[in-house]
Parts: C-alpha cells; sequence; structure tokens
C-alpha cells in the first residue's frame, strides 16, 4: 500500500513559482517510480513529469525548461518544482507512485490532488 498526500498548490501570478510536495507513506520509498500528472479544467489528464527509483526523469515537452522533479529518500518526500509559470498551467496536479520503479505507461496510486491557479 502507498498513501500520498499533495501540497504547495494555490494561487500565483504569471511568469511566478511554486513547488509541489508529495509525503509518501506505507512502502519503500525509494523503490517506487514517482509521477506528476495534471487535469486542466475540461481538460484530459497528462503527465507532466516522472521519476524512476534510479532516478531517471521524464518531462513534458511543455515544461521541460521550467519544471523540475526530485525525491529525498530520508523524507519520503517528491517534489515538483514550477518556475515561469503561465495561465496555460493552471490544473489540478496529482502525485503517483508505482511499485514497479521504472516509470510506468500509468501509475497504481495517486494522491487526492492540489490545485493550482496561474492568473495573467
Amino acid at each position: 500500500q502507498v498513501q500520498l498526500v499533495e501540497s504547495g498548490g494555490g494561487l500565483v501570478q504569471a511568469g511566478g513559482s511554486l513547488r509541489l510536495s508529495c509525503v509518501a507513506s506505507g512502502s519503500t520509498f525509494s523503490s517506487n517510480a514517482m509521477g506528476w500528472y495534471r487535469q486542466p479544467p475540461g481538460k484530459e489528464r497528462e503527465l507532466v513529469a516522472a521519476i524512476s527509483s534510479g532516478g531517471r526523469t521524464k518531462y513534458a515537452d511543455s515544461v521541460k525548461a521550467r519544471f523540475t522533479i526530485s525525491r529525498d529518500s530520508a523524507k519520503n518526500t517528491a517534489y515538483l518544482q514550477m518556475n515561469s509559470l503561465t495561465p496555460e498551467d493552471t490544473a489540478v496536479y496529482y502525485c503517483t507512485a508505482d511499485r514497479r520503479g521504472y516509470i510506468p505507461l500509468s501509475f497504481t496510486y495517486w494522491g487526492q490532488g492540489t490545485q493550482v491557479t496561474v492568473s495573467p
């Protein structure tokens, strides 16, 4: 079992930054692949960034130059640093995890989501 709790969302002006956090519990954190998805209003859910148990990362092309995913095993926490935010980044952001360790096509475990709103 893996439980995930996101935090760090909120309202920010365009050009600003936010850092999302995801605290994981219930399994060995270091063995999990971790990821961040987002779902803009009225649109499909999409993968933003992911990191494997070995540290390999993957980013959506739209965020590659602006977002950074990382993990801190000592704190059982994954992060998403988001810089140069635009209104197109407005979405509910979800933390995800998978025990398989590698970045999967679809993650098994999901957090509750945290709202990120970027004003013009």
